[in-house]
């Protein structure tokens, strides 16, 4: 497995907000996940990447005891990730946007990334807005902007959360072509999302969280008909 996530709790007081979770992730694979807001998803991520550091359980990648890592470690080992608001260096150009995940996720020279930058830039549609600040650019750009500095730092595994949020169904169907093409080479995907239809257009499997805890994991039709998939993320009775 690339990904294996066990035991997995994080406490905030008496607050529960990740409680005893289980994960795994394959090469390749693209696995969503669904709940309702509080369910813990975002915290899940933020456990995964390394801004947050457990109470308990334990985190492997890519065959390693990752546990302890910080964040800069796990970014340069293969995990890459976009946040449901993009965060872009407004004052800095699209190019130059990737440079800073480039340079950061890999340890190498600007002049070593360059030609790589521009590849991501030509496959997120972006090529052309390459010199454009990115504080001008338009909320689905910003999105591809967002994907496209995750996929600078080369990863393994890429961690998408909510990037549908707020598109048009045009721009959703969109993004949804640019993350099946993302999956063409090869980099595993691990996608929360309240875009439900979006989500499973991509998805091989689908993880339902609530209060913190796993509910439910498998073939993703087969998730979406369980009655407590119906009754506690949809709110009614299957």
């Amino acid at each position: 497995m690339l990904l294996e996530v066990a035991g997995l709790k994080k406490s905030f007081g008496s607050i529960v907000v990740a409680d005893d979770l289980d994960l795994v992730v394959a090469p390749g694979e693209a696995v969503g996940i669904i709940g309702p807001n509080g369910a813990g998803k975002t915290t899940l991520f933020n456990l995964i990447a390394g801004g947050l550091a457990p109470t308990a359980g334990y985190f492997r990648f890519d065959g390693r005891d990752f546990t302890g890592v910080p964040l800069q470690g796990r970014c340069r080992a293969g995990i890459g990730r976009t946040h449901q608001i993009p965060q872009p260096f407004e004052k800095l150009t699209v190019f130059e946007n990737l440079l800073v995940g480039a340079v950061y996720g890999r340890r190498k020279t600007e002049a070593a990334v360059a030609q790589s930058c521009g590849e991501i830039l030509e496959r997120l549609g972006l090529l052309k807005r390459a010199n454009t600040l990115a504080g001008s650019l338009t909320l689905l750009e910003r999105k591809r902007l967002e994907m496209a500095r995750a996929l600078a730092t080369a990863p393994k595994l890429l961690l998408l959360d909510e990037i549908a949020g707020g598109l048009t169904e045009g721009e959703c169907s969109e993004l949804v072509a640019t993350i099946r093409e993302i999956r063409q080479t090869g980099v595993a995907i691990l996608w929360i999302e309240h875009v439900v239809h979006a989500l499973l257009a991509v998805i091989d499997r689908l993880v339902v969280l609530n209060f913190g805890r796993k509910i439910a994991d498998g073939v993703p039709k087969q998730v979406m008909q369980l009655p407590e998939v119906h009754q506690i993320y949809m709110g009614i009775e299957a």
